[in-house]
């Protein structure tokens, strides 16, 4: 059996190469997925992060089954008005921990550090999560949903967008709401975990050191001046 022919060195001009060694450089494995964190991040504060992702997954999940069972699935089937129920509460709880999770960052100035993509992306995602949610009111087919769309609609015509964002449209914002405006937020989101990854969680400020007195000496007996200077 004739030998196998030696490994060859990889070529350095393939852009699969210069892509691999490029995303290893700039986020090896132990910064990828880390085993240790800061004391620091033990804090509340850091927590509203991780719990817009867990509202987020399960944002996708409830809504992955509302719409492989069509959107009037839930009109009709307790199960179908159970997930929507998941569904919607998830969605609120998405709003409120993402909210508390940017204006504590607001406050911690979490671009310090060069993480100013990382502030600009986790902005972006609450700018894109707005209309999701909205495309997501108005796919209700219901009574809150010809509310919704009526009222919003005079709106986003007068700023120009209601040719191709028409809120009336049940099957275009039916698109839009469980496909193109949900991967643009996975996407962002990952992108932002990312970034968090490359350039590590945003401490917190360091608190002013406190100036150090000179002790005062006790009054002397026979009444001289003590070390602070008066007369005891």
């Amino acid at each position: 059996m004739p030998p196998s022919p030696a490994p060859t060195a990889p070529d350095a001009h393939s852009w699969t190469v210069k892509v691999r060694e490029a995303g290893v450089e700039a986020l090896p494995p132990e910064k990828l997925l880390p085993d240790g964190q800061p004391t620091y991040v033990a804090s509340w504060i850091y927590m509203f992060g991780v719990a817009s992702i867990a509202s987020l997954i399960v944002i996708i999940g409830s809504g992955s089954i509302l719409a492989l069972k069509g959107p009037a699935w839930w009109h009709y089937t307790g199960v179908g008005h159970f997930f929507n129920s998941i569904h919607m509460w998830a969605v609120e709880l998405f709003f409120f921990v993402m909210v508390v999770h940017l204006w504590g960052k607001y406050w911690m100035a979490a671009w310090r550090g060069g993480r100013t993509r990382v502030w600009i992306t986790g902005a972006i995602i609450f700018l894109v999560a707005v209309p999701t949610a909205l495309t997501g009111y108005v796919s209700q087919q219901n009574f809150d949903a010809q509310w919704i769309s009526t009222q919003a609609k005079d709106g986003l015509n007068s700023v120009g967008v209601g040719a191709f964002f028409n809120v009336t449209n049940f099957g275009q914002m039916y698109s839009w709401h469980v496909l193109l405006l949900p991967m643009a937020v996975v996407l962002l989101v990952s992108a932002h975990v990312l970034l968090v990854r490359t350039h590590g969680v945003v401490p917190p400020f360091e608190l002013e050191k406190r100036p150090e007195f000179a002790p005062v000496a006790a009054p002397a007996a026979d009444g001289a001046v003590s070390a602070a200077g008066q007369q005891s």
